[in-house]
């Protein structure tokens, strides 16, 4: 494990002229707004070695090599890696290879007893593309402690090994099928600062009682969310533990209130964002389907399930139920109805509205 800036400089040197970076983290987030990067762990064709976050003084020549415009990234499940190492470094990688991605587009390699939608852990890739069982007894280690056990560290480094081959595997089964310009595209989606940058209005949408709220309540429950949001961020501490939702929900309804305290705080963000009056909430992405729009799932779903038998998807992958209902309540955000997805199901959509 590499844990001195000297030892971080020498496997730097030596993977210098490497472009296909192999990545996973190790962090935690228990009691903290933000993940606590513990670990980076890089495996190219020449060489396998973890850095101690915590340890190294200067990570700045970690991110000149991460984020260097040739280096692709070969991650799965990329999205919790990419915001720890963004909350460091403040960059995005240039170019993304995400395994989980590319199986979710080569349906025939998912084991038949898993549900359509849900994810493949990369040790069960690693099952499936190479015979290697990984396994997982330290998924819940706290990766601040020092000293690390060896067997942490191996851990630790296991997820990484094989990445490269099953890249090497899944690219080859996307350019067969002529897919690869499809996986991109997807990975392209992960590299937005929108997705790791908070926007404080929004965090209404992570508390699922806020639009059952009546309407009239709607505008405090929007404050509540983003004052309890910004709080987090300013104290560093998971959003909960500065008020629970049920706990929010009762204030926004008058049935609880604040200490004068926190009150006096809580009007003074709103003289800071004043942008939070005229927010509103949408509440229909909870309401329940009517019979009516059932039926025209149902005409859709079957329509489109066609197309991806075809081409060796899911139908998860490419609508999924909760995309369809906002599809037939007239949502234009939809990701079948942009790139690669609606190349495919332009015509089967133009059909079905004339069904």
């Amino acid at each position: 494990m590499i844990i001195n800036d000297k030892q971080l400089c020498d496997f730097l040197h030596n993977i210098k002229d490497e472009t296909e970076l192999a990545i996973d983290t190790e962090f935690k987030r228990i009691n903290t707004y933000y993940p606590i990067l513990c670990l980076v762990q890089i495996a190219t064709k020449s060489a396998t070695d973890c850095i101690d976050v915590l340890a190294i003084k200067n990570l700045q020549p970690l991110f000149d090599k991460l984020y260097q415009t040739d280096c692709l990234w070969i991650v799965h499940s990329a999205r919790q890696d990419i915001e720890a190492l963004h909350c460091l470094s403040g960059k995005l990688p240039k170019q993304l290879f995400d395994t989980q991605i590319a199986l979710d587009l080569l349906k025939d390699l998912r084991p038949e007893a898993c549900n359509p939608g849900a994810q493949i852990s990369y040790q069960m890739l690693t099952e499936i593309l190479q015979g290697v069982h990984l396994e997982k007894a330290y998924t819940r280690l706290d990766w601040t402690i020092r000293p690390l056990p060896d067997e942490a560290i191996e851990y630790a480094l296991d997820d990484v090994r094989y990445l490269i081959k099953n890249y090497h595997q899944l690219k080859a089964r996307l350019q067969d099928e002529h897919k690869l310009a499809w996986l991109l595209e997807e990975g392209q989606s992960l590299l937005h600062l929108n997705l790791y940058e908070i926007d404080i209005g929004q965090a209404w949408k992570r508390v699922k009682g806020i639009s059952h709220l009546p309407k009239k309540l709607h505008n405090i429950g929007v404050q509540l969310c983003a004052w309890r949001e910004g709080t987090a961020i300013d104290k560093n501490k998971p959003r909960k533990w500065i008020l629970s939702d049920s706990d929010l929900i009762n204030i926004a309804m008058g049935k609880d209130s604040f200490s004068a305290e926190i009150q006096q705080s809580f009007e003074h963000f709103l003289t800071q964002h004043p942008q939070l009056h005229n927010i509103k909430i949408d509440t229909q992405q909870h309401t329940p389907p009517t019979p009516e729009e059932k039926a025209q799932r149902i005409i859709l779903q079957k329509s489109i399930q066609e197309k991806a038998n075809q081409y060796n998807l899911t139908l998860e992958v490419m609508a999924s139920s909760k995309a369809l209902l906002r599809y037939i309540r007239g949502s234009q955000s939809v990701n079948f109805l942009s790139g690669w997805r609606y190349q495919i199901l332009k015509e089967e959509l133009e059909k079905c509205k004339t069904v």
